[in-house]
């Protein structure tokens, strides 16, 4: 199986309540699919770019996961049909992408930045 990333921007129009139904509507259709859901972020309400829908903010929400190619198509279509969702964008992760989640999710780069600081205090 694939590890994949795939990252949604949900409509602000949504409570919060909403946005995480949404969220649990494809979390629930990876699962079922055979999907292995490795990390789930959520970044909440945040500023778009560039209008989309005439809206310039939205609910991003980031989900890594280790699933079968026929999957991708499956989700992509129901990200598609449903309204709420404005943009999406899976993508495969390589060997270099993977380790770098997998530093990322530990704290590695969060550590350094830590051993800095202390280092300037000292």
């Amino acid at each position: 199986m694939q590890q994949y990333e795939s990252v949604i921007i949900l409509t602000p129009l949504l409570s919060e309540d909403a946005a995480k139904e949404v969220i649990a509507k494809f979390k629930s259709i990876l699962t079922e699919g055979g999907a292995e859901i490795i990390a789930e972020d959520n970044w909440g309400l945040k500023k778009l770019a560039y209008p989309i829908q005439k809206k310039t903010t939205g609910f991003y929400h980031l989900t890594e996961f280790k699933a079968p190619g026929e999957l991708i198509k499956k989700l992509e279509l129901e990200y598609k049909r449903d309204e709420r969702v404005m943009r999406f964008l899976t993508i495969a992760l390589d060997k270099h992408a993977v380790a770098y989640s997998e530093k990322k999710r530990s704290g590695a780069f969060n550590k350094k930045a830590e051993t800095k600081t202390e280092e300037v205090a000292n």
